[in-house]
């Protein structure tokens, strides 16, 4: 990877251009000021956001043309006709354009012509129909980057919560077999780092949701806090990681608790998305750490039974290139010192 170059923006691939993407980019130029968000340059079809919002755009063809356009448009670096766009109804043509925005956006910030990468919403279904082959987003940003996808690890972030789930996208009955102590380990590593490298955060404290109610209640029901959280975490502070727990889950996400680490790793996806969207359904952020790059994005989904309505709420995409602002610069300062 090249490190990004002097004033590089942020690259926002559109995502799904039937979805909310085009319009929570818009309006989150719309906030450019208000927010103080960084120059960005969304990559897409343009007349996926002259579907949903009359502000002004302007079409580029050189990245280092988004400082001087930023202030008075919204830049935009068009790679392909989608087709008929009607917001609300994605197809097949949509489909092929977000994938390729999403591939030239990470190109661009692979190469250092972008600083950070914020990838706006797709519909899975409709990229799976075209031959994608990746579970999603992550995967592919991460192959992008020479990463296997297992040391890519998602974080969920809101203001006063960061969660990574350690299981993602799997059945639940599934889980116990797959949190093994290799696995609790590699997770907290990654975390670890990323929370430093991205956040600044020197010495990350890390807390672990036990897999059982109670956090087990000392193996009554259910030995994998005794069998498999707690050699992880035995390792983990022999590495010199802060490792807490694993406590009761339902203990861990009031005030008080939250105030208590850096970041709360999750045996399984509702346990970590459910606090985060509880707490910050209009804010939260999906981080992946692990990569060479800054990566980003909203969370939440295309979210098509609202676009074109003018109700999608752009809070998610702010912070998302607000957040990738933020950790890029942070990496730039550990360059800098290192």
């Amino acid at each position: 990877m090249t490190s990004p170059a002097p004033g590089a923006p942020i690259v926002v691939s559109m995502g799904d251009p039937a979805g909310v993407g085009p319009e929570t980019i818009a309006r989150a130029w719309d906030a450019r000021v208000e927010r103080a968000l960084p120059p960005f340059v969304a990559v897409g079809d343009c007349r996926a956001i002259e579907r949903v919002w009359q502000g002004p755009l302007q079409p580029i063809t050189d990245l280092g043309a988004v400082a001087r356009v930023f202030p008075d448009a919204l830049p935009v670096l068009t790679v392909e006709d989608a087709g008929e766009i009607v917001p609300g109804t994605p197809d097949a043509d949509g489909a092929r354009c977000a994938l390729h925005a999403l591939e030239l956006a990470c190109g661009l910030v692979r190469s250092g012509a972008g600083r950070a990468l914020v990838t706006g919403p797709v519909s899975k279904a409709q990229l799976y129909d075209i031959g994608f082959t990746h579970p999603g987003q992550t995967e592919f940003v991460a192959e992008r980057c020479g990463i296997a996808r297992d040391n890519a690890v998602m974080m969920l972030a809101g203001p006063g919560l960061r969660v990574v789930p350690m299981t993602t996208h799997v059945p639940l009955a599934e889980v116990p077999s797959l949190l093994t102590v290799e696995l609790i380990v590699a997770k907290a590593r990654a975390t670890a780092r990323g929370l430093t490298r991205n956040f600044g955060i020197e010495c990350p404290r890390l807390a672990f949701a036990g897999l059982n109610p109670h956090a087990g209640e000392s193996g009554a029901i259910g030995r994998e806090e005794i069998e498999v959280f707690a050699p992880a975490i035995e390792q983990l502070l022999a590495e010199g990681i802060d490792a807490r727990g694993p406590f009761a889950a339902d203990t861990m996400f009031h005030d008080r608790a939250r105030a208590g680490y850096d970041a709360a790793l999750c045996g399984y996806h509702d346990q970590a998305l459910v606090p985060i969207k509880t707490l910050y359904f209009d804010d939260g952020v999906n981080m992946t750490l692990g990569l060479p790059i800054v990566r980003t994005s909203p969370d939440h989904g295309t979210a098509f039974g609202i676009a074109g309505t003018g109700a999608a709420h752009p809070g998610a995409m702010i912070a998302a290139i607000a957040m990738a602002d933020a950790a890029a610069t942070h990496r730039a300062r550990c360059q800098q010192g290192a």
